[in-house]
């Protein structure tokens, strides 16, 4: 709806000014990569953008000076005369990126940016998207089912389930949602260790798998504290781990599923997935 591909059935939202039915100068405002891939493999990739360029009804010194420009950006700009058909995924995301920012969007829409692609190629296209936001001064809307991607890239994080937000916040407020750090102590004095865990910095203990799971808000400054207890009390520790609680963990509480379980159908996790968003 936001990219006026289908008509809002209700409501209304504007981009950069523009409200969803004056869709000629909302289209002028947005770049959008789609999740399939949308390349014409027989043209190289300067001429991929070219034809873009064309549809957007660019003038030719526009044109000519906008192409290397973004490929500069998404660092292509050797490869712009080489055929689509010799360029790995990971580079035809690039370039899809550089199509997506060739008419000076104010917004970019990225659908599953990363998806079936490899870490490190990951990674690479998750520091060009950072770089869009910081260095290009542009919002950028992504949807994911990476929960460690929306984590490094966005500012803002909405978790949407069965057509709904059902949370929006920032990554480290949806995360404070469970209540704190967990941090987990092997010790074979439990009993003893719980009658002198009575602090108010101590939000619950439970008894996990034959260990102590205890939780805090902050796990780095209550380890300290841990343990100079059990010195006190002649309690022997044999091991501390410290969880911090992930978008992971934050995505089941508020759904009841994970996000990659094996038993939901394809269609049950469109309707399931992150969407994380930046503001200017």
């Amino acid at each position: 709806m936001l990219a006026t591909i289908l008509s809002p059935t209700s409501g209304g939202a504007k981009l950069n000014g523009f409200s969803l039915d004056d869709s000629e100068n909302v289209r002028r405002s947005i770049g959008i990569v789609f999740q399939d891939p949308s390349l014409d493999d027989e043209l190289t990739a300067k001429e991929n953008l070219e034809f873009h360029a064309r549809v957007y009804h660019l003038s030719e010194q526009e044109k000519n000076k906008r192409i290397p420009e973004v490929l500069e950006i998404v660092g292509l700009n050797e490869k712009a005369d080489l055929q689509i058909k010799t360029f790995s995924g990971g580079m035809k995301r690039r370039l899809e990126i550089a199509r997506g920012l060739l008419h000076y969007p104010k917004i970019l829409f990225l659908d599953e940016p990363t998806i079936g692609l490899d870490p490190q190629t990951r990674r690479t296209i998750w520091e060009h998207i950072e770089n869009l936001n910081k260095q290009q001064g542009i919002t950028v809307v992504l949807t994911t089912h990476y929960m460690d991607e929306a984590d490094y890239l966005c500012d803002r994080i909405a978790i949407i389930d069965k057509g709904k937000i059902i949370a929006l916040d920032t990554p480290e407020n949806l995360k404070n949602v469970m209540g704190g750090d967990i941090v987990i102590i092997d010790t074979d004095d439990k009993e003893k260790f719980q009658k002198v865990l009575k602090f108010d910095w101590i939000k619950e203990i439970k008894e996990f798998e034959g260990k102590l799971n205890i939780t805090v808000l902050n796990g780095e400054k209550a380890i300290p504290k841990l343990l100079d207890l059990s010195i006190k009390h002649k309690i022997k520790i044999n091991s501390v781990n410290l969880k911090k609680p992930t978008l992971e963990d934050v995505f089941i509480h508020y759904t009841g599923r994970a996000i990659r379980d094996e038993t939901s159908s394809s269609k049950d996790l469109l309707r399931s997935q992150a969407s994380a968003m930046w503001r200017r």
